[in-house]
């Protein structure tokens, strides 16, 4: 009898761990996302495979902030057909004019000092106005980066923003809060 009532409390506990453990990545996955980067239009940022993790709930109350890095839903597929999620850097906000004249971003008829691109050069012609509820966003390695110059991606809407980047788990010698 008292074999049986071990396994009993045992078999309870299990069941306890099991249900609290389900319950905990309920949790976290409701705030928190996974993401793997394919590619280099972030670099030297971001590099292709680097694991992040996102904020799934960082523009529920806050609107983003220029330098935010954010991933969104494109409207390009991807090989295996699905829409691609793309890795980029916030640099207008609703409402922000936008320039890039002669390789230098403009935003508010102000200079972007931008330490964070690979390079010193940003390609293309843009005067734009960024819409209410979009965000203008570029990638930080400028003539390899899909992003806001292009007609594919274009403005990105705020309900396709699926969060703001905020650590690097991987590879494990470059953990670090992204900023």
């Amino acid at each position: 009898m008292n074999i049986m009532s071990n396994f009993k409390k045992e078999i309870i506990e299990w069941i306890k761990t099991i249900v609290i453990s389900f319950i905990l990545a309920m949790i976290i996955t409701t705030f928190i996302r996974p993401t793997l980067v394919k590619g280099y239009s972030m670099y030297p940022t971001l590099e292709e495979n680097d694991y992040l993790l996102i904020n799934r709930m960082a523009y529920r109350s806050d609107e983003p902030q220029r330098g935010d890095i954010v991933v969104f839903k494109s409207h390009i597929p991807g090989d295996d057909g699905k829409e691609k999620d793309l890795v980029k850097r916030v640099i207008g906000i609703s409402g922000d004019k936008i320039e890039i004249v002669n390789g230098i971003v403009y935003v508010n008829n102000e200079e972007l000092i931008e330490d964070y691109i690979n390079g010193d050069y940003t390609e293309g012609y843009v005067n734009v106005v960024v819409p209410d509820g979009y965000v203008f966003v570029l990638g930080d390695n400028r003539p390899n980066s899909m992003d806001s110059r292009h007609d594919s991606v274009g403005f990105v809407s705020m309900d396709e923003v699926v969060g703001k980047v905020f650590i690097r788990l991987y590879p494990f010698n470059k953990i670090q809060l992204i900023k």
